[in-house]
């Protein structure tokens, strides 16, 4: 996989995980931070970001 900005900006920028149900959620961070964003899936509010392999 090439490594340039744009190509990391669409697999990480604003992406977070749900804890609970392992679900992919695209959300701006600091609505996340401030605990605005909840999963679609459970409702969940336990959001982590996507790990870079």
């Amino acid at each position: 996989m090439a490594k340039f900005p744009e190509a990391e900006a669409r697999f990480f920028r604003n992406i977070f995980i749900c804890r609970k149900c392992k679900s992919k959620i695209r959300a701006p961070t600091l609505k996340v931070m401030a605990g605005k964003v909840k999963c679609r899936k459970c409702g969940c509010k336990a959001l982590r970001p996507i790990k870079k392999k």
